[in-house]
């Protein structure tokens, strides 16, 4: 994400909602595309710790493995709901690490619904 006028604090640097909302649906996304129909996702908390300013275009790697969703289909065989935590970091330009998020994500498979008549 550039820096613009529209995403620039007081002080000229990214403001911390914009960045925040740079990375805020991603996990979710991600794991409704790869767990199915089957499931039922949600954010749940998160959290934002600023590390240095932002004052350039800032970059996030936002990825889950083939083992966390197998994982969490497993976990979640039993209907019960289970909650993932997952933290990224937001990067600048030139590899300084200016933020950490931490997201916590709500996923419940759905009970099978009866067949009807």
């Amino acid at each position: 994400m550039p820096l613009l006028q529209k995403n620039r604090n007081l002080v000229g640097t990214h403001f911390g909602g914009s960045l925040y909302s740079m990375v805020d649906p991603f996990y979710m996304l991600i794991l409704i595309h790869h767990l199915g129909p089957r499931y039922i996702v949600w954010d749940k908390a998160a959290n934002i710790n600023f590390l240095s300013p932002g004052r350039s275009t800032v970059y996030a790697d936002i990825r889950l493995d083939k083992d966390e969703i197998e994982h969490i289909k497993s976990l979640a065989d039993n209907f019960a709901p289970i909650y993932r935590n997952y933290t990224l970091d937001l990067y600048d330009e030139s590899g300084i690490r200016i933020a950490e998020i931490q997201k916590t994500l709500y996923i419940r498979r759905k009970h099978p619904q009866p067949l009807k008549s």
